[in-house]
């Protein structure tokens, strides 16, 4: 069973992933994390993030980089991740490294913008998690409030839009919902309750025959 789960920054997609490679005992992959690991290496050697042939070029030093480390997470990373994520040559070098842990015996849970539509199109169960653009960002101020980083709602607000814009934009593989990805509004949802409802969402659908 391959289950895809997309959606824009802060929409809850992450944790509701891990959740259901827990519930159903497959392994996850977070999709945003490659990209974010391209960005740090661009921007550990000193590379232009608008250039799309350095960009490329980091993609070749990725496995250098810690999984664990917290720098993968910052605003500045996230910012760099996201423009970058545009260039097809980027996705294009990428697109192997996803499609192969979709594609391992037994199955995986991959979440990401194009999982459903690009990565995955023949995935077993896809969603498509969103909330409103005021909710994430209260959202992911509590995330960088909780790492000790000082945050403005209206500037993480902004940020948040910038992001939504770029990816649905974006000529390579934009952020779109699968026409037939089930949707999961959590804007008025804490994490187990979204937890709950996609859980339920996945074992609904993956009950129906074909």
């Amino acid at each position: 069973m391959v289950i895809a789960v997309d959606g824009p920054a802060a929409s809850g997609k992450g944790t509701i992933a891990r959740a259901l490679a827990a519930h159903f005992g497959l392994l996850h992959m977070d999709t945003g994390l490659l990209y974010r690991a391209v960005a740090l290496s661009l921007f550990r050697f000193g590379g232009d993030a608008a250039s799309e042939f350095e960009a490329a070029r980091a993609v070749h030093e990725i496995d250098k980089i810690d999984p664990s480390d917290e720098e993968l997470r910052s605003e500045i990373v996230g910012g760099m991740a996201s423009r970058i994520s545009a260039y097809p040559a980027v996705r294009a070098a990428l697109l192997d490294k996803q499609r192969s842990f979709a594609g391992q015996a037994g199955g995986a849970v991959l979440d990401g913008r194009d999982i459903g539509t690009v990565i995955a199109p023949d995935a077993t169960i896809k969603l498509f998690v969103t909330a409103s653009a005021e909710v994430r960002a209260r959202r992911r101020m509590a995330e960088l409030e909780a790492r000790g980083m000082p945050a403005h709602f209206d500037e993480v607000l902004a940020d948040i839009r910038a992001r939504d814009e770029r990816d649905s934009g974006r000529a390579a593989a934009p952020l779109e919902q699968a026409v037939d990805a089930l949707l999961l509004d959590t804007s008025e949802m804490d994490v187990a309750a979204a937890v709950t409802a996609a859980i339920g969402l996945c074992e609904e659908r993956a009950g129906t025959p074909d």
